[in-house]
């Protein structure tokens, strides 16, 4: 949703910095941030889950459903992370406590904005989440990785979430800001030179509506052929009895 999917394709990478940020925060424009000032591919949930291949969108569906078995959840999340040395947005933040676990050295940013212009943001997202989750969960079921979509958005109603950030995360390990300050805090945060290009800005309202439509319109087409080849079959089913019945 504003950045491209990247795969890891050195898995011995481990998590540096988590971005804590509640989604709609600018976690696109963060995620790119933290892959130029760590030099290594970042996991951005919506970028990657709608982005990758359909077996890595299952991969944090089983996440989820094991949750409540700390074990397997830990082994997961550890094999849905390996290799990213960042990670932003849902899922990943609702799991932060267990990856504080995972990666003990890691620091976390807590990205913030104006409660109100948040709100706006989100309009495009409710809107288009106004659906049947049932009829959701229907429509997208024929489209890999898209299909999963439902499944998330159930568990994304965070409250006071940027409390819960703070209450997880010592003091000496979080950094909360805005984007609008750019490069500075962050980049001294973690100790890297502050980049010469421009902070990255990427995923407005505007895109995040485009992208919904885009996955609407994908999987509508996608039940038309499903449909259209069922009743293909149908037909000439039908008409191979017909010669059988009267021949």
């Amino acid at each position: 949703m504003g950045g491209v999917p990247s795969v890891p394709t050195d898995r011995s990478q481990t998590i540096q910095v988590i971005g804590a940020g509640y989604s709609r925060t600018g976690t696109v424009s963060m995620a790119l941030a933290l892959e130029t000032l760590l030099g290594g591919p970042v996991m951005h949930g919506g970028t990657h889950l709608f982005g990758r291949e359909d077996a890595y969108t299952r991969l944090w569906c089983d996440v989820f459903r094991n949750r409540n078995d700390k074990p397997v959840l830990m082994k997961l999340l550890r094999e849905a992370t390996a290799g990213f040395v960042g990670i932003t947005d849902a899922p990943g933040t609702m799991f932060l406590p267990e990856l504080l676990e995972l990666y003990p050295n890691a620091k976390v940013v807590l990205v913030t904005r104006d409660p109100d212009r948040w709100l706006k943001s989100m309009e495009p997202i409710m809107k288009n989440a106004g659906i049947n989750a049932l009829v959701l969960k229907t429509l997208l079921f024929p489209c890999p990785t898209w299909r999963w979509a439902p499944t998330f958005l159930q568990h994304m109603l965070l409250l006071k979430h940027n409390d819960y950030v703070r209450a997880q995360v010592p003091p000496q390990k979080l950094l909360t800001m805005e984007l609008k300050q750019g490069w500075e805090p962050l980049a001294e945060f973690l100790g890297k030179p502050v980049p010469q290009a421009p902070f990255p800005r990427a995923n407005d309202s505007e895109a995040v509506e485009a992208y919904a439509k885009r996955i609407f319109l994908t999987a509508g087409l996608t039940w038309a052929g499903i449909l259209s080849g069922a009743g293909i079959v149908a037909w000439n089913a039908w008409r191979v009895w017909r010669r059988q019945v009267t021949g």
